[in-house]
């Protein structure tokens, strides 16, 4: 009974250690112009170089903008916010804290999932004021925005890894990554018209999954099924945590 209590409270701390992470992460980082920048205006821009041009009905670029909105800002927050405090110097004061490294880690994945899932409702209100799109489905759109910010923030944890004291540095890798797998998520072309070897990268990135979902809570038809789409952003968000916790551990390690 003891060691279960003990346990319970040591989970208690490392919980509490990961939402005070939260908060100074909101507090400090949510408005710095890179993270507005890179999480915010990228989805902007590459809407308007899509919709421009083409006689494309807006309500139908609704739940891509929704999807890529989500895709940039969840996985802003933690490209930025690491590289910052190691250039402040306030990483090593950080680790050296009773919070585990998982804990530490987890307010940061918080931290982008809060911000993705937040600004994610700004594109789905203007589809409402701006377009005739419409939601047919509530639930399921709220469970691709929440699995989607999940996953998408679990992967930008991971792109901080490498110890770098420059955000741009981060940034660039983190763009390296993010750019390739939008292009072949279903945002801008469906799945099924792309190009063969497009079409075996496609289910490797969680975007198409996060898309399908909230494509078919608009009503509209998704190259992966609703069930297959949750199960992976699932999968995607494990594996990708556990991978951010290895990779951070391993720099640690090495004192970088």
């Amino acid at each position: 009974m003891t060691v279960q209590r003990e346990t319970v409270q040591t989970c208690r701390r490392q919980l509490h250690g990961s939402l005070v992470i939260l908060k100074k992460n909101a507090r400090l980082y949510y408005l710095k112009p890179p993270v507005l920048i890179f999480g915010v205006l990228f989805p902007v821009f590459f809407f308007l170089a899509f919709k421009m041009g083409r006689p494309i009905p807006a309500e139908n670029i609704v739940p891509g903008m929704v999807a890529m909105a989500l895709w940039f800002t969840s996985s802003a927050v933690g490209p930025l916010v690491t590289p910052w405090e190691r250039s402040a110097k306030t990483y090593e004061r950080l680790i050296s804290t009773p919070v585990s490294l998982p804990a530490i880690l987890a307010g940061d994945v918080i931290s982008g999932f809060v911000f993705g899932a937040c600004i994610s409702v700004v594109p789905v209100l203007l589809g409402f004021v701006l377009t005739d799109a419409h939601i047919g489905n509530v639930p399921l759109l709220i469970a691709g925005i929440l699995m989607g910010a999940l996953s998408f923030a679990s992967l930008g944890v991971l792109l901080a890894a490498p110890p770098a004291s420059s955000p741009s540095n981060i940034m660039l890798l983190s763009n390296l990554v993010r750019l390739p797998l939008l292009f072949v998520s279903g945002i801008f072309m469906p799945i099924g018209q792309m190009p063969v070897w497009a079409r075996w990268i496609a289910p490797l990135s969680p975007l198409s999954y996060a898309n399908a979902l909230i494509r078919s809570a608009f009503g509209r038809s998704a190259f992966f099924p609703v069930w297959l789409s949750l199960l992976m952003l699932f999968l995607f968000t494990l594996a990708l945590f556990l991978a951010s916790c290895k990779f951070h551990n391993m720099w640690r390690a090495k004192g970088l």
